[in-house]
């Protein structure tokens, strides 16, 4: 399967926040939304860097309540892995385990057209694995 077919059935949706954005800014987007990572954009479709729940929890613990009113810049993760539209969803599980990241951008042409989360890549896996299962259930059955 290609990261292309989970956007199809996803949509190409992806919520960003600017560099300049506080982090308290940036919390209220996670909440309101219910994700888990932000992509941080001056413009929604290039990258400048990425912040996570997890991204906020460190910092916090690291330099304290302060952080809120700082610029998310100071928190966010500025290399960004990034994947294609035709790249092989394997492959992205692969990495994501390996790397330990959750959510990939999907980029074509160097601009932002979607994000890809370990359960959207878990989801695919299960729907594969479904359709395998019915395939040969009816190959037994004939």
């Amino acid at each position: 399967m290609l990261i292309g077919t989970i956007l199809r059935g996803k949509g190409s949706d992806v919520t960003t926040v600017t560099p300049e954005s506080t982090v308290r800014e940036l919390l209220a987007q996670l909440a309101e939304r219910n994700i888990g990572a932000v992509v941080v954009s001056p413009d929604g479709v290039t990258i400048t860097g990425i912040v996570s729940e997890r991204d906020v929890v460190r910092r916090l613990h690291d330099r304290g309540a302060a952080i809120l009113d700082e610029p998310v810049s100071s928190i966010m993760t500025a290399e960004v892995r990034t994947v294609g539209p035709g790249d092989n969803v394997e492959e992205l599980r692969t990495t994501m385990t390996t790397h330990r990241v959750r959510h990939m951008p999907v980029v074509e042409n160097g601009l932002l057209i979607g994000i890809v989360s370990i359960g959207d890549v878990v989801k695919s896996a299960i729907e594969e694995l479904e359709t395998e299962k019915a395939s040969l259930v009816d190959y037994l059955q004939r």
